[in-house]
């Protein structure tokens, strides 16, 4: 279907699965912008969507975090006069979320630093130690 949205990995999201919304865009713009409803926004229900298999739902749900309140990803434009220009902006930022989502971040090696990088820290501690005791005022003897 034309409404579907395909995602970068070839996973397809049904348009029965996305809820839209339009809303007259604030600003100005006369009576164009009071009257025409040019303002998109989009909402899918990340909890509910049989297009992720559970596993996956739940590792996009901790991704996501706030931006998915109660499973549901909402991303809105009114970036153009044109509603339907609107509207596939929306998908387009939609689609970027959720294949951010999708990603692993890779994990953390730890490591320690070097005998060099901490020698360098431990003289600059050192100097910045010598320019406070030079600030201070002389000591009665």
């Amino acid at each position: 279907m034309a409404d579907d949205l395909e995602l970068r990995d070839g996973t397809l999201i049904p348009a029965a699965e996305l809820t839209w919304r339009f809303d007259p865009s604030g600003g100005p713009g006369g009576q164009h912008a009071n009257r025409a409803a040019t303002r998109a926004e989009v909402s899918f229900d990340v909890s509910a969507s049989t297009a992720f298999e559970p596993g996956r739902r739940q590792d996009m749900l901790e991704r996501l975090g706030r931006r998915a309140a109660g499973g549901v990803v909402t991303v809105a434009s009114d970036a153009s006069r044109s509603q339907w220009r609107n509207r596939r902006l929306a998908l387009r930022r939609l689609a970027e979320l959720l294949e951010e989502s999708m990603v692993a971040p890779t994990p953390r090696r730890p490591t320690r630093p070097s005998r060099s990088a901490r020698r360098r820290r431990l003289a600059d501690k050192r100097a910045r130690s010598e320019t406070k005791r030079l600030r201070r005022p002389p000591e009665p003897d």
